[in-house]
């Protein structure tokens, strides 16, 4: 689980935020605080069927789901 909150805070603050060097912490949330917006949930969420090989459903991509790496990693956890 903790590779899996590195590889997404890694992929967030480089690739999203475009700030390499930005901490994620793994409770932060990242949608209800502005953080990341809807366009990137679409490519956080791509990002993981990628390299997690799991499914995401669009009805998935919300603040239940996404808000924190903790739960983004316990769902790809669950999901492996």
């Amino acid at each position: 689980m903790d590779e899996a909150i590195t590889k997404l805070a890694a992929y967030i603050s480089k690739d999203i935020l475009k700030q390499p060097s930005r901490v994620i912490r793994s409770d932060e949330a990242l949608i209800s605080s502005g953080l990341i917006d809807s366009f990137s949930l679409v490519d956080l969420s791509l990002f993981i069927e990628d390299n997690f090989n799991v499914r995401i459903d669009d009805t998935e991509l919300n603040k239940e789901t996404f808000d924190t790496l903790e739960q983004l990693a316990a769902l790809i956890q669950s999901r492996q």
